[in-house]
């Protein structure tokens, strides 16, 4: 499911920037791919769920998180910009590095309270051997 996840992404990414393309504005097929996002979401929402969280709930999320939309909307948005300037594979193996060395710091520090999973050697010469990669794939 990972990897079908990861490949849609890269699909839906590929298609986005084309309508960001022939919309001739890239910010126009962000709040298009956000629209239609919060539609099949809001659907799947009401649809599949069945307990809500209470209002105590809610108030006790930290402020921080509430801001992820932000920067979802900021990363797709640069996706839909850049792809048509880089195409989708460069882009993809950028933003797939920039994933992972976050990903790693993130767990290794144990960032906004997710699993903490220290840093090794092995996982250090993986992330050097991706970033070999990612010059290999765009030279």
């Amino acid at each position: 499911m990972a990897l079908f996840a990861g490949a849609l992404i890269t699909l839906q990414a590929g298609i986005n920037s084309q309508l960001g393309v022939l919309l001739k504005n890239s910010l126009m097929a962000t709040v298009v791919a956000f629209a239609l996002s919060i539609l099949v979401s809001g659907l799947a929402l009401i649809s599949f769920t069945s307990q809500w969280p209470n209002w105590s709930d809610v108030r006790a999320v930290p402020w921080y998180l509430w801001f992820g939309g932000v920067i979802s909307a900021t990363g797709v948005g640069l996706f839909y910009f850049l792809i048509p300037k880089m195409g989708v594979g460069a882009m993809m193996s950028y933003a797939l590095t920039g994933q992972l060395v976050l990903a790693v710091l993130a767990s290794h520090f144990g960032w906004f309270g997710l699993p903490q999973v220290s840093l090794n050697q092995a996982k250090l010469i993986g992330l050097s051997a991706m970033i070999a990669g990612l010059v290999l794939l765009n030279r």
